[in-house]
Protein backbone atom coordinates (compact mmCIF):
# COMPACT_ATOMS: atom_id res chain seq x y z
CA UNK A 1 0.00 0.00 0.00
CA UNK A 2 1.46 3.43 -0.95
CA UNK A 3 2.53 5.78 1.85
CA UNK A 4 -0.25 8.19 0.88
CA UNK A 5 -2.85 5.45 1.32
CA UNK A 6 -1.40 4.46 4.70
CA UNK A 7 -1.54 8.06 5.85
CA UNK A 8 -5.10 8.32 4.57
CA UNK A 9 -6.08 5.21 6.56
CA UNK A 10 -4.68 6.78 9.74
CA UNK A 11 -6.58 9.99 8.99
CA UNK A 12 -9.85 8.20 8.38
CA UNK A 13 -9.55 6.16 11.58
CA UNK A 14 -8.99 9.40 13.50
CA UNK A 15 -12.14 10.78 11.85
CA UNK A 16 -14.05 7.64 12.83
CA UNK A 17 -12.97 8.08 16.45
CA UNK A 18 -14.39 11.61 16.43
CA UNK A 19 -17.55 10.40 14.67
CA UNK A 20 -17.97 7.87 17.47
CA UNK A 21 -18.91 10.79 19.71
CA UNK A 22 -21.69 12.01 17.39
CA UNK A 23 -24.16 9.36 18.53
CA UNK A 24 -23.35 10.11 22.17
CA UNK A 25 -23.79 13.85 21.68
CA UNK A 26 -26.96 13.24 19.66
CA UNK A 27 -28.43 11.32 22.58
CA UNK A 28 -27.27 13.89 25.14
CA UNK A 29 -28.68 16.87 23.23
CA UNK A 30 -32.35 17.28 24.10
CA UNK A 31 -33.39 18.80 20.75
CA UNK A 32 -35.31 16.60 18.32
CA UNK A 33 -33.62 15.38 15.13
CA UNK A 34 -34.61 18.23 12.77
CA UNK A 35 -33.50 21.22 14.89
CA UNK A 36 -30.43 19.27 16.02
CA UNK A 37 -29.27 18.73 12.43
CA UNK A 38 -30.16 22.32 11.47
CA UNK A 39 -28.08 23.82 14.29
CA UNK A 40 -25.21 21.42 13.61
CA UNK A 41 -25.04 22.39 9.94
CA UNK A 42 -25.60 26.10 10.61
CA UNK A 43 -22.68 26.27 13.05
CA UNK A 44 -20.35 24.47 10.63
CA UNK A 45 -21.37 26.77 7.77
CA UNK A 46 -20.89 29.86 9.92
CA UNK A 47 -17.42 28.71 10.99
CA UNK A 48 -16.33 28.05 7.40
CA UNK A 49 -17.68 31.41 6.26
CA UNK A 50 -14.93 33.00 8.37
CA UNK A 51 -12.17 31.12 6.52
CA UNK A 52 -10.75 32.96 3.44
CA UNK A 53 -9.61 29.65 1.91
CA UNK A 54 -13.24 28.55 1.73
CA UNK A 55 -14.30 31.56 -0.35
CA UNK A 56 -11.21 31.32 -2.56
CA UNK A 57 -12.06 27.71 -3.34
CA UNK A 58 -15.69 28.58 -4.11
CA UNK A 59 -14.62 31.28 -6.57
CA UNK A 60 -12.66 28.74 -8.60
CA UNK A 61 -15.58 26.33 -9.08
CA UNK A 62 -17.89 26.14 -12.07
CA UNK A 63 -21.66 26.47 -11.56
CA UNK A 64 -21.99 22.78 -12.49
CA UNK A 65 -19.67 21.65 -9.69
CA UNK A 66 -21.33 23.97 -7.20
CA UNK A 67 -24.67 22.39 -8.12
CA UNK A 68 -23.25 18.87 -7.75
CA UNK A 69 -21.79 19.55 -4.30
CA UNK A 70 -25.02 21.24 -3.22
CA UNK A 71 -26.94 18.15 -4.33
CA UNK A 72 -24.64 15.90 -2.34
CA UNK A 73 -25.27 18.20 0.62
CA UNK A 74 -28.98 17.44 0.43
CA UNK A 75 -28.19 13.71 0.65
CA UNK A 76 -25.92 14.38 3.64
CA UNK A 77 -28.73 16.30 5.32
CA UNK A 78 -31.26 13.48 4.96
CA UNK A 79 -28.60 11.03 6.16
CA UNK A 80 -28.09 13.03 9.34
CA UNK A 81 -31.82 13.44 9.92
CA UNK A 82 -32.40 9.68 9.68
CA UNK A 83 -29.30 9.01 11.81
CA UNK A 84 -30.41 11.26 14.65
CA UNK A 85 -33.97 10.10 14.16
CA UNK A 86 -32.67 6.57 14.73
CA UNK A 87 -30.98 7.71 17.95
CA UNK A 88 -34.16 9.32 19.24
CA UNK A 89 -36.29 6.30 18.26
CA UNK A 90 -33.88 3.73 19.71
CA UNK A 91 -30.54 4.67 21.27
CA UNK A 92 -26.97 5.63 20.41
CA UNK A 93 -25.74 2.03 20.21
CA UNK A 94 -28.37 0.90 17.71
CA UNK A 95 -28.05 3.98 15.48
CA UNK A 96 -24.26 3.82 15.34
CA UNK A 97 -24.23 0.07 14.72
CA UNK A 98 -26.52 0.42 11.71
CA UNK A 99 -23.80 2.43 9.98
CA UNK A 100 -21.83 -0.80 9.49
CA UNK A 101 -24.32 -1.67 6.73
CA UNK A 102 -22.73 1.09 4.62
CA UNK A 103 -19.96 -1.08 3.08
CA UNK A 104 -22.54 -3.67 2.05
CA UNK A 105 -24.54 -1.02 0.19
CA UNK A 106 -21.37 0.37 -1.38
CA UNK A 107 -20.19 -3.06 -2.51
CA UNK A 108 -23.33 -3.39 -4.62
CA UNK A 109 -23.82 0.15 -5.91
CA UNK A 110 -20.32 1.68 -6.17
CA UNK A 111 -19.52 -0.37 -9.31
CA UNK A 112 -22.52 1.29 -10.95
CA UNK A 113 -21.32 4.78 -9.98
CA UNK A 114 -17.69 4.06 -10.88
CA UNK A 115 -18.61 2.11 -14.01
CA UNK A 116 -16.43 -0.84 -13.09
CA UNK A 117 -16.90 -4.54 -12.53
CA UNK A 118 -18.21 -5.87 -9.25
CA UNK A 119 -15.36 -6.77 -6.90
CA UNK A 120 -15.79 -10.18 -5.28
CA UNK A 121 -13.62 -9.22 -2.31
CA UNK A 122 -15.72 -6.14 -1.61
CA UNK A 123 -18.89 -8.21 -1.69
CA UNK A 124 -17.34 -10.78 0.66
CA UNK A 125 -16.06 -8.17 3.13
CA UNK A 126 -19.34 -6.26 2.94
CA UNK A 127 -21.30 -9.40 3.72
CA UNK A 128 -18.80 -10.44 6.41
CA UNK A 129 -19.92 -7.65 8.72
CA UNK A 130 -23.56 -8.74 8.68
CA UNK A 131 -23.22 -11.54 11.28
CA UNK A 132 -21.40 -9.09 13.53
CA UNK A 133 -24.09 -6.48 13.14
CA UNK A 134 -26.81 -9.04 13.82
CA UNK A 135 -25.05 -10.15 16.99
CA UNK A 136 -24.39 -6.62 18.20
CA UNK A 137 -27.93 -5.43 17.57
CA UNK A 138 -29.52 -8.70 18.68
CA UNK A 139 -32.19 -8.41 21.31
CA UNK A 140 -33.49 -4.99 20.30
CA UNK A 141 -36.87 -4.38 21.98
CA UNK A 142 -39.83 -4.08 19.62
CA UNK A 143 -40.16 -0.41 20.50
CA UNK A 144 -36.76 0.28 18.95
CA UNK A 145 -37.35 -1.41 15.59
CA UNK A 146 -38.42 1.79 13.86
CA UNK A 147 -35.13 3.30 15.00
CA UNK A 148 -33.34 0.32 13.45
CA UNK A 149 -35.09 0.96 10.11
CA UNK A 150 -34.16 4.65 10.23
CA UNK A 151 -30.56 3.67 10.94
CA UNK A 152 -30.41 1.34 7.93
CA UNK A 153 -31.83 4.07 5.68
CA UNK A 154 -29.18 6.41 7.08
CA UNK A 155 -26.46 3.86 6.20
CA UNK A 156 -27.73 3.65 2.63
CA UNK A 157 -27.62 7.43 2.28
CA UNK A 158 -24.10 7.45 3.73
CA UNK A 159 -23.09 5.02 0.99
CA UNK A 160 -24.59 7.27 -1.69
CA UNK A 161 -22.95 10.52 -0.61
CA UNK A 162 -19.66 8.71 0.09
CA UNK A 163 -19.52 7.48 -3.49
CA UNK A 164 -20.52 10.85 -4.91
CA UNK A 165 -17.81 12.57 -2.89
CA UNK A 166 -15.29 10.00 -4.08
CA UNK A 167 -16.20 10.76 -7.68
CA UNK A 168 -16.02 14.56 -7.43
CA UNK A 169 -13.57 15.36 -4.58
CA UNK A 170 -10.66 15.74 -7.00
CA UNK A 171 -12.21 18.87 -8.49
CA UNK A 172 -12.22 21.14 -5.43
CA UNK A 173 -10.61 21.98 -2.09
CA UNK A 174 -11.89 19.85 0.79
CA UNK A 175 -12.93 22.87 2.91
CA UNK A 176 -14.88 24.35 0.01
CA UNK A 177 -16.67 21.07 -0.62
CA UNK A 178 -17.48 20.76 3.08
CA UNK A 179 -18.93 24.27 3.22
CA UNK A 180 -20.94 23.88 0.02
CA UNK A 181 -22.45 20.56 1.03
CA UNK A 182 -23.31 21.55 4.57
CA UNK A 183 -24.42 25.05 3.56
CA UNK A 184 -26.76 23.56 0.97
CA UNK A 185 -28.11 21.29 3.69
CA UNK A 186 -28.88 24.25 5.92
CA UNK A 187 -30.73 26.00 3.09
CA UNK A 188 -32.66 22.86 2.16
CA UNK A 189 -33.68 22.17 5.73
CA UNK A 190 -34.69 25.80 6.30
CA UNK A 191 -36.98 25.72 3.26
CA UNK A 192 -38.50 22.25 3.54
CA UNK A 193 -38.57 21.49 7.28
CA UNK A 194 -41.83 23.43 7.84
CA UNK A 195 -43.40 21.27 5.10
CA UNK A 196 -42.24 17.88 6.39
CA UNK A 197 -42.71 18.53 10.10
CA UNK A 198 -45.28 20.36 12.17
CA UNK A 199 -42.66 21.25 14.78
CA UNK A 200 -40.29 24.14 14.09
CA UNK A 201 -36.57 23.70 13.50
CA UNK A 202 -35.96 27.21 14.83
CA UNK A 203 -35.74 26.10 18.44
CA UNK A 204 -33.44 28.04 20.74
CA UNK A 205 -31.16 25.50 22.45
CA UNK A 206 -30.54 25.60 26.17
CA UNK A 207 -27.08 26.54 27.43
CA UNK A 208 -26.32 22.84 27.93
CA UNK A 209 -27.41 21.96 24.40
CA UNK A 210 -25.56 24.95 22.92
CA UNK A 211 -22.24 23.75 24.33
CA UNK A 212 -22.81 20.21 23.07
CA UNK A 213 -23.88 21.52 19.65
CA UNK A 214 -20.66 23.53 19.37
CA UNK A 215 -18.58 20.44 20.17
CA UNK A 216 -20.65 18.38 17.72
CA UNK A 217 -20.36 20.98 14.94
CA UNK A 218 -16.66 21.79 15.16
CA UNK A 219 -14.97 18.81 16.77
CA UNK A 220 -17.14 16.01 15.38
CA UNK A 221 -18.33 17.49 12.07
CA UNK A 222 -16.15 20.19 10.52
CA UNK A 223 -12.78 18.65 11.39
CA UNK A 224 -13.49 15.00 10.49
CA UNK A 225 -15.72 15.84 7.50
CA UNK A 226 -12.98 17.90 5.80
CA UNK A 227 -10.21 15.49 6.82
CA UNK A 228 -12.17 12.50 5.51
CA UNK A 229 -12.55 14.20 2.13
CA UNK A 230 -8.77 14.65 1.98
CA UNK A 231 -8.29 10.97 2.86
CA UNK A 232 -10.83 9.94 0.24
CA UNK A 233 -8.46 11.18 -2.48
CA UNK A 234 -6.28 8.15 -1.69
CA UNK A 235 -8.87 5.53 -0.70
CA UNK A 236 -11.81 3.89 -2.39
CA UNK A 237 -15.25 4.73 -1.03
CA UNK A 238 -15.51 1.08 0.04
CA UNK A 239 -12.25 1.14 2.03
CA UNK A 240 -13.33 4.31 3.78
CA UNK A 241 -16.76 2.89 4.58
CA UNK A 242 -15.23 -0.32 5.93
CA UNK A 243 -13.04 1.73 8.26
CA UNK A 244 -16.15 3.60 9.37
CA UNK A 245 -17.39 0.25 10.69
CA UNK A 246 -15.25 1.09 13.72
CA UNK A 247 -17.65 3.94 14.51
CA UNK A 248 -20.24 1.70 16.18
CA UNK A 249 -17.50 0.04 18.21
CA UNK A 250 -16.28 3.39 19.53
CA UNK A 251 -19.83 4.69 19.96
CA UNK A 252 -21.05 1.65 21.88
CA UNK A 253 -18.02 1.67 24.19
CA UNK A 254 -18.66 5.37 24.83
CA UNK A 255 -22.36 4.62 25.37
CA UNK A 256 -21.40 2.14 28.08
CA UNK A 257 -19.17 4.64 29.83
CA UNK A 258 -21.27 7.78 29.40
CA UNK A 259 -24.89 6.70 28.87
CA UNK A 260 -25.08 3.41 30.76
CA UNK A 261 -26.44 1.36 27.82
CA UNK A 262 -24.96 -1.89 29.19
CA UNK A 263 -28.39 -3.54 29.23
CA UNK A 264 -28.07 -4.26 25.50
CA UNK A 265 -24.55 -5.61 25.67
CA UNK A 266 -24.01 -9.30 26.35
CA UNK A 267 -21.80 -12.08 25.04
CA UNK A 268 -23.20 -11.69 21.52
CA UNK A 269 -22.15 -8.04 21.54
CA UNK A 270 -18.49 -8.91 22.10
CA UNK A 271 -18.61 -11.60 19.43
CA UNK A 272 -20.16 -9.12 16.99
CA UNK A 273 -17.47 -6.55 17.80
CA UNK A 274 -14.81 -9.17 17.08
CA UNK A 275 -16.32 -9.88 13.65
CA UNK A 276 -16.42 -6.17 12.79
CA UNK A 277 -12.80 -5.76 13.91
CA UNK A 278 -11.75 -8.74 11.80
CA UNK A 279 -13.44 -7.37 8.67
CA UNK A 280 -12.01 -3.87 9.14
CA UNK A 281 -8.41 -4.85 9.74
CA UNK A 282 -8.16 -7.82 7.38
CA UNK A 283 -9.38 -5.86 4.33
CA UNK A 284 -6.21 -3.72 3.92
CA UNK A 285 -4.06 -6.85 4.39
CA UNK A 286 -5.90 -8.71 1.64
CA UNK A 287 -5.61 -5.69 -0.63
CA UNK A 288 -1.85 -5.57 -0.03
CA UNK A 289 -1.43 -9.22 -1.03
CA UNK A 290 -3.42 -8.88 -4.29
CA UNK A 291 -1.76 -8.42 -7.68
CA UNK A 292 -1.14 -4.73 -8.42
CA UNK A 293 -3.62 -4.69 -11.27
CA UNK A 294 -6.45 -5.70 -8.95
CA UNK A 295 -6.01 -2.86 -6.43
CA UNK A 296 -8.52 -0.06 -6.40
CA UNK A 297 -7.06 2.07 -3.57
Amino acid sequence: MPASSKRALIQIHFCVLLWGFTAILGKAITLSALPLVWWRMLLVTAALALVPRFWKGIASLSPRLIGIYAGVGVVVTVHWITFYGSIKLSNASVAATCMAFTPLFIAFIEPVFARRKFDTNELVFGLAVIPGIVLVVGGIPSGMRLGLVAGIVSAFLAAVFGMLNKRFIEHADALSVTGLEIGAGVLCLTVFAPIISASSIFVRPSAHDAILLAVLAIGCTLLPFALSLVALRHLSAFTQALAVNMEPVYAIILAIALLGEQHELNRSFYLGVAIVFAAVFSHPFVRRTEPIGMKID
